[in-house]
């Protein structure tokens, strides 16, 4: 990513890191390496879409690098791995929110609520370009389509174009379900005032849930159905604020973002580590939109010279 450098990245990544995980996980660990630094490392790795092994390399060939992650030694791809594998996902949640948090303490205060929007992706869990899986699909002893993927669901700010809140699992499947789960987490960072999702979400009890646990307002495109037409629901195919509901294409743009600049893809063997890289591009994510937000910020403090 050409906009953020790689050692303003990894020192943000280092600083909220250490804001919220320990030193180290045991008093039985070796000391070597913090958890701070490899989680750190992990991020940079998801920022730049490198593998274990070209992690390595690049953090050897780089000391500069080495210094600002206050590495004596280079770790290991088997060390990196091995770390990824303990990592709990609500440590990588707790990191997220922290990140969010900073990014929305250095805005000006404002006592308006969020606006947020729910929306998934599918990543892919190899390398191939999706160009090279159709073109084997049509050829007539070409691959088959994948029977599963993994799906990456997501809670972003609207207005600041991050992510509050985040949710990994094998597809396809019905998410309507993780929506309650979801923006409750969100909650936790900022408070909501408006909910934006598309239909995969429509349910009278989502909408029970936005309006009543989080006294936010809930917009969500009714199916067409017996049901629809009672409730909350019922209010939507009457009188659907389609003007309002345009401002969730911006959640879109985040995906797109992420996609272009990060990576599409969560690598892994097992669906668990790959729920864990899915969940750490959304946190590499929200580490670039904060240390963006840092270099404009330091830009407008700085005396223009004239």
């Amino acid at each position: 990513m050409p906009e953020i450098g790689l050692l303003p990245f990894a020192r943000v990544a280092l600083d909220v890191a250490r804001a919220v995980l320990p030193p180290y996980r045991t008093r039985f660990s070796k000391h070597q390496f913090t958890q701070p630094q490899l989680l750190a490392v992990l991020c940079l790795m998801r920022y730049e879409d490198w593998t274990f092994r070209e992690t390595e390399v690049r953090l050897r060939e780089h000391g500069d690098l080495r210094r600002v992650l206050q590495l004596a030694t280079v770790p290991d791809y088997t060390t990196l791995y091995r770390f990824l594998r303990r990592l709990d996902d609500e440590a990588i949640e707790q990191v997220l929110s922290a990140s969010a948090r900073r990014f929305k303490a250095k805005k000006r205060r404002s006592r308006r609520r969020a606006r947020v929007a729910v929306d998934g992706t599918g990543l892919a869990h190899n390398a191939a370009s999706m160009f090279f899986i159709r073109r084997s699909e049509q050829r007539p002893r070409g691959m088959t389509r994948w029977s599963y993927w993994l799906k990456w669901l997501i809670v972003a700010d609207l207005d600041e174009q991050i992510i509050l809140a985040q949710r990994g699992r094998q597809a396809p499947w019905c998410d309507c379900r993780s929506l309650p789960g979801l923006v409750d987490a969100a909650r936790r960072v900022t408070p909501i005032g408006l909910v934006l999702a598309d239909a995969e979400f429509d349910t009278e009890q989502n909408h029970q849930h936005i309006r009543q646990r989080l006294g936010a307002r809930s917009i969500i495109p009714a199916k067409r159905g017996r049901s629809s037409h009672v409730g909350i629901r019922g209010q939507m195919r009457r009188a659907f604020p389609r003007r309002l509901y345009r401002q969730r294409a911006k959640i879109e743009t985040v995906i797109s973002i992420v996609k272009r600049k990060l990576s599409a893809r969560a690598p892994g063997r097992s669906l668990p580590t790959q729920i864990r890289q899915a969940l750490l591009l959304g946190l590499a994510f929200n580490l670039y939109r904060l240390r963006h937000r840092l270099s404009q910020e330091r830009m407008s403090t700085e005396p223009s010279g004239i």
